[in-house]
């Protein structure tokens, strides 16, 4: 691994905890939702399919690491949701259409900025509780 770029984001991701994953894995299935909307709308349907793939292999990903057991109802409503991004990228793959993209587009970035809240959040509480503890 030569460059140093690609060397800098392997470092990145592999001293990542949880949390961070969670939002990079979730940046990158916006940054290729948006390559694939961008792609839809100017009838480039080699990268069209290539981003939706990437995006879909994310949102899977994100799917197969929910644990029911912890997370209940929530967990099966983002089951659901990412189920319907899914379903949306086959439908635009298949008829090029980038409406059903925008669809996923905003549903991915609302789940971010609130998955971004809620780590802040929890960050907040623990230093806060830290603090308290050395206080």
């Amino acid at each position: 691994m030569s460059n140093p770029y690609l060397k800098y984001k392997h470092t990145q991701i592999q001293s990542a905890g949880r949390e961070k994953l969670l939002l990079m894995m979730y940046e990158a299935a916006i940054k290729f939702n948006r390559l694939a909307v961008k792609a839809a709308e100017e009838k480039k349907v080699a990268e069209r399919c290539v981003n939706i793939g990437r995006a879909f292999d994310i949102v899977l990903e994100l799917n197969n690491t929910l644990d029911h057991k912890v997370g209940g109802e929530i967990s099966a409503k983002l089951e659901q949701l990412y189920m319907f991004i899914t379903e949306q990228y086959t439908k635009s793959n298949m008829t090029g259409d980038p409406e059903p993209l925008r669809a996923t587009l905003k549903i991915l970035e609302n789940l971010y900025e609130g998955w971004k809240l809620a780590v802040e959040k929890v960050k907040k509480e623990e230093e806060k509780n830290g603090q308290d503890k050395s206080g």
